[in-house]
């Protein structure tokens, strides 16, 4: 079944916590397809007046933020072991490349890599519990969340929900674009996050190792 008719057969209550709770647990480091929920969600309530945009933007928003939080005090309470745990549990997301890809990232860019990271669909799942793990300040962190959270889910429900107000005789019929479109930028960016991680491997692999000095030993 569609996504968004299996939408339209939940209460508009049901649809708000569902919402929350993937997004929520996406961020907090599960994979989950939180952005085509979002999605379908919003286009959703573009077409039935039961679903208040308003409350879907600020559900998927509290969902964001929450689950992001919760993410960086386990990461921060579990620390590496916590990443090696994931990587065998979800071994195509957390795998040693996208790990070391992420905290260079992180390394570089500080918060910017928490408030960027919420639009790209792998980094998404990264944030978290990497900042965590990497001992991010919480302010510094809790400040790129909450902005990143609020343009992210709140920016991705007022924009799909306008164009279904704008189209919406072409939407009824053409809804799935929306859907597909989402799909395929999130593997676009999975892609590129994949390839790029494959390539920093490769380098970190064929770079020779620093000769270390000979330590004098006393006669």
């Amino acid at each position: 079944m569609h996504v968004q008719e299996w939408l339209e057969t939940i209460p508009a209550v049901a649809v708000y916590v569902l919402v929350g709770v993937v997004i929520g647990l996406e961020s907090l480091g599960i994979p989950l397809p939180g952005e085509i929920v979002l999605v379908s969600s919003a286009l959703l309530a573009s077409q039935h007046g039961d679903i208040n945009p308003w409350v879907l933007g600020g559900c998927a928003t509290a969902g964001a933020i929450i689950g992001d939080s919760i993410g960086y005090a386990i990461g921060r309470k579990g620390g590496r072991p916590l990443l090696a745990w994931l990587g065998k549990k979800f071994p195509k997301h957390f795998s040693e490349a996208n790990i070391g890809l992420a905290e260079r990232s992180f390394e570089k860019w500080g918060m910017w890599a928490v408030f960027f990271g919420r639009f790209i669909a792998l980094l998404r799942i990264f944030a978290g519990p990497l900042a965590g793990v990497l001992h991010m300040p919480y302010w510094k962190f809790l400040i790129a969340n909450v902005f990143g959270g609020i343009l992210w889910a709140g920016g991705t429900t007022a924009v799909i929900y306008s164009v279904g107000i704008v189209a919406e005789a072409w939407l009824k019929r053409f809804s799935w674009l929306g859907l597909v479109l989402a799909v395929l930028i999130g593997l676009a960016s999975m892609l590129i996050i994949r390839n790029r991680a494959k390539k920093a491997a490769a380098e970190r692999a064929d770079a020779p190792e620093p000769e270390r000095e000979p330590v004098a030993v006393a006669d």
